[in-house]
Parts: structure tokens; sequence; C-alpha cells
């Protein structure tokens, strides 16, 4: 077995981790499968053991922390929440599009 240092993302953030496997693409699979399918951002290198200066999966998956399951009621006001603020957004959209055709109307107006 081989050492192969990847950069993968993981939450966001790019983190340098190492595997052991018996080739790149055995180490590409061992990375997708634990981290999910387009997680690589750098292709796994062959590495020496002194060389790595990665974190293996075992602390990588420490990172992880899963998500409690939302209660029925928890889940209502977090769809709620999420449809006021698109409403916003849509609201603050239209403001800016109605402020911007005001303005192209004066821009026409005034190069008669």
């Amino acid at each position: 077995m081989n050492k192969y240092l990847a950069t993968i993302t993981l939450k966001g953030q790019s983190i340098k981790t190492v595997v052991f496997a018996d080739s790149a693409i055995h180490a590409r699979l061992i990375l997708e499968y634990q981290f999910g399918m387009n997680c690589i951002l750098s292709s796994p290198i062959a590495t020496t053991k002194e060389s790595s200066g990665g974190i293996s999966i075992e602390e990588a998956l420490q990172m992880i922390k899963p998500l409690k399951p939302m209660t029925p009621q928890q889940l209502t006001i977090d769809t709620l929440k999420k449809q006021k603020d698109q409403a916003n957004n849509r609201l603050k959209a239209e403001r800016n599009r109605q402020k911007i055709a005001k303005a192209q109307k004066n821009l026409f107006n005034l190069s008669r």
C-alpha cells in the first residue's frame, strides 16, 4: 500500500488529507466513498510517509458532525423563515427593477 495526499472539500473548507491505497484511482474511490462525489479538489498524489503534511481520514471524519433531525414544528418555522427571506429578496428585486425602469424613462425623455 502507498500513501496518497489529496485536497478535498469538507463543509466548504479545503483540507489536505492522506489515504493508504494501492493506486491513485483506488485512493480517489476511497475518498469519494468517504466524503461524497466531487469532494476531491486535487488528485491523489503518492507521497513519502515523512512529507505528507495532511490529516488522516479519521481526523477528517471527526470534523463532520451529523445534524439532528428537526421536529415538525421546527420544520414549519424554518420553511416560513425561508419563504419570508425569498419574499424580501423578490421585493428588493422588484423595487430595483422599477427604479431602473424609471431612470431609463427619464434618460429617454431627456434625450429628446
